[in-house]
């Protein structure tokens, strides 16, 4: 790609960002395939405050709200104490989250990093996610090794460990053990530039935790992610079809709650939550395009709607 071009094509990816046309994460995508830039230059145009609105906005995560909020309260008053000559605690920023699938902990790591990044925790704000197959090794050393060099990309940001009980799980030749002792030391030697989040369903975290007695006092900030009650899975379903210029109708959002309902009756822990919503969504969308496309007539209206036929029992 010629510079002129590339430099062009930069402005309307981050135009359209700006007016809210297209998602930061989507901006990202179309920029690592047209014309790399690191991802700060993307992120820079957001502020502070729209990333907090951005959260705000996100349905249910009470809690998860109210931390950020206090957080950066807590920012601003050690700003203040410093300038005063005071002594300014540094804030130790290690987590665990506990839930379902689908219950928004991986989409809420990523936004905290952002956030933490606007606020001047983080020198970068991005987010590195692996699981135990990113981390433990095949043979002595190896496993060090591999965790040294996930905590290296993820200086200056998040490293998110999902399912991170399966760490404990192997036996006495397993090196799980050797990856946790190696991510404690990652933790301490570089506690200003890096936060690390454990991942995982709310029982096999417990229980992680409970077998290592002085891991869990290295994470100061837990956070509960409960499912998600049948209104606000409608409201996120709302929220996904209106960002793609849908809307439902009252039989497609009647389907939507039958649905949803008896997947939770028949699997409540593996019901999906948020992620069985956007799957059931996507679905119907395509089974829209064929249904219209059949019709071979169809007004703005019918490109608009959602119906009820569009979304199959077969789906869950």
């Amino acid at each position: 790609m010629r510079a002129g071009n590339r430099h062009g094509e930069l402005e309307e990816i981050l135009l359209r960002l700006e007016k809210g046309k297209i998602s930061t994460e989507d901006a990202i995508e179309k920029i690592t395939v047209q014309a790399p830039i690191s991802y700060n230059e993307i992120n820079h145009r957001e502020s502070l405050e729209e990333l907090i609105k951005e959260l705000d906005r996100m349905i249910g995560l009470e809690k998860v709200k109210k931390l950020v909020k206090e957080i950066y309260a807590y920012i601003e008053i050690q700003k203040k104490r410093k300038e005063e000559g005071l002594i300014a605690e540094p804030l130790v920023m290690h987590m665990i989250f506990k839930g379902n699938p689908g219950t928004g902990k991986t989409t809420v790591a990523r936004l905290l990093g952002k956030i933490f990044w606007k606020m001047g925790i983080l020198e970068k704000g991005h987010l590195v996610e692996v699981e135990r197959a990113d981390l433990v090794g095949e043979y002595i050393g190896h496993t060090a090794i591999k965790v040294r060099e996930q905590i290296k990309k993820s200086l200056g940001g998040i490293l998110f460990i999902d399912e991170a009980y399966s760490l404990a799980r192997g036996g006495e030749k397993d090196f799980g053990k050797e990856a946790i002792d190696a991510l404690v030391k990652g933790m301490e030697d570089y506690k200003e530039n890096l936060i690390l989040i454990l991942a995982g369903y709310q029982e096999e975290m417990d229980c992680f935790l409970k077998s290592n007695p002085g891991l869990k006092s290295r994470f100061p900030i837990h956070i509960d992610f409960p499912d998600y009650e049948l209104d606000e899975l409608i409201r996120i379903a709302e929220s996904i079809v209106e960002k793609r210029q849908y809307k439902l109708s009252i039989s497609a959002k009647a389907k939507l709650s039958k649905l949803i309902t008896q997947k939770r009756m028949e699997d409540h822990v593996l019901s999906g939550n948020a992620r069985l919503v956007r799957n059931l969504i996507e679905r119907a969308i395509r089974k829209q395009a064929v249904r219209l496309q059949k019709t071979g007539s169809f007004s703005r209206e019918d490109l608009l709607t959602i119906k009820g036929e569009d979304i199959a029992e077969g789906d869950v």
